[in-house]
C-alpha cells in the first residue's frame, strides 16, 4: 500500500510505501479487550478494615431459655441485638456493631481481594495495537468517528520530518489549516461541557473530546501540539492502545511523522 508524505505547507512532496502492519486485519472485539485492560490498571484499590466501626464492647448474649437477661420484665420487647456494655448510663444498653446501626458498619463494602486488573495475552495485546494502528489508514473508520477529513485525502496521513521541529501552537494550527484538518480542532472546542455531579469539584469539571493524534519519533516540543483542544501527542516506540482508540473505538484520526513510521516498523519487525 502507497501513500503520500505532505510538507507543512500542504503539498505532497513524495510517495512512499508503508509497512505492512497497516494493513493488518480490523479486530474490534480485540481492541474493546485491550482498552478495557488496560483502563483497568489504572483503577485505584479500595476496601473497609474487617475492624472498621466494629471495635466497641458490644455483644449479643443469646436467647437462652433461662437466665437470659432478654426474658427478664425489664427488658421485654428489646429486640435481639449486640448491645454496648460497660459504657456510661446513657449508652449502656445501646445497639452497636451492626450494619443498621448507627455508627455500624457498611453492610457489603468494596473487599480488598476483588481482582481489579482485566489480564490479557501479550500476543493478543500486540495484536490490538497493529489492529488500531491500521484502522487509522481506514478512511472509512475514521470519518465513521466524527473526524472530518477533505476529499482526495491518502491514508495513513504522514507529514515530513520538519514537523517535529514546530515549537509553536500557533505554527500547528495553520499547519493543520493548510492540510484541512483545523475543522476537527474547533469542533472539539464546540462539544466541550461541563460534567453533571459531583465530578466537578474533584478536577475534572468539563468534558472534552478526543480530536488529533500526532505520533512522532522523538518530540520534545510536545506541549506545543497538546496546547490545541483534544489533541495527544504520543512517541512512536510507546503508543498505547488507549491513545490509538480511545472509549475502545478505532480509527482516530491519526497524524505519522516520517521519523514515527521508522520507530514502528522497528517496533513491530
Amino acid at each position: 500500500m502507497k501513500t503520500n508524505i505532505y510538507n507543512l505547507e500542504g503539498k505532497v512532496v513524495k510517495e512512499i510505501e508503508v509497512p505492512n502492519f497497516f494493513e493488518e486485519a480490523y479486530r474490534p472485539d480485540l481492541i474493546k479487550k485491550a482498552v478495557i485492560s488496560s483502563q483497568s490498571k489504572d483503577y485505584q484499590a479500595k476496601g473497609n478494615s474487617p475492624y472498621s466501626n466494629r471495635l466497641n464492647t458490644a455483644m449479643y448474649n443469646g436467647s437462652r431459655k433461662y437466665g437470659s437477661p432478654m426474658n427478664k420484665s425489664i427488658n421485654t420487647g428489646r429486640a435481639r441485638l449486640p448491645r454496648l456494655k460497660n459504657r456510661r448510663v446513657l449508652m449502656a444498653g445501646r445497639v452497636a456493631g451492626v450494619s443498621h446501626a448507627v455508627g455500624g458498619p457498611s453492610a457489603h463494602p468494596p473487599k480488598i481481594a476483588k481482582i481489579l486488573v482485566k489480564k490479557i495475552n501479550s500476543k493478543e495485546r500486540t495484536k490490538a495495537i497493529l489492529s488500531a494502528i491500521s484502522a487509522t489508514a481506514n478512511p472509512a473508520l475514521v470519518v465513521t468517528r466524527g473526524s472530518i477529513v477533505p476529499e482526495g485525502m491518502k491514508f495513513p496521513i504522514i507529514i515530513d520530518q520538519k514537523l517535529e521541529g514546530i515549537n509553536k501552537t500557533k505554527e500547528i494550527y495553520q499547519f493543520l489549516e493548510k492540510i484541512g484538518l483545523s475543522e476537527n480542532i474547533t469542533k472539539a472546542k464546540i462539544a466541550k461541557t461541563e460534567r453533571a455531579g459531583k465530578g466537578k469539584m474533584r478536577g475534572r469539571r468539563y468534558k472534552k473530546r478526543k480530536s488529533i493524534l500526532f505520533v512522532l519519533g522523538d518530540s520534545k516540543n510536545y506541549k506545543a501540539f497538546t496546547n490545541l483542544e483534544g489533541v495527544d501527542v504520543a512517541q512512536a516506540k510507546l503508543v498505547s492502545i488507549k491513545e490509538l482508540a480511545p472509549g475502545t473505538h478505532a480509527g482516530r484520526l491519526t497524524l505519522f511523522s516520517e521519523d514515527a513510521i521508522k520507530k514502528l516498523t522497528e517496533r513491530f519487525s
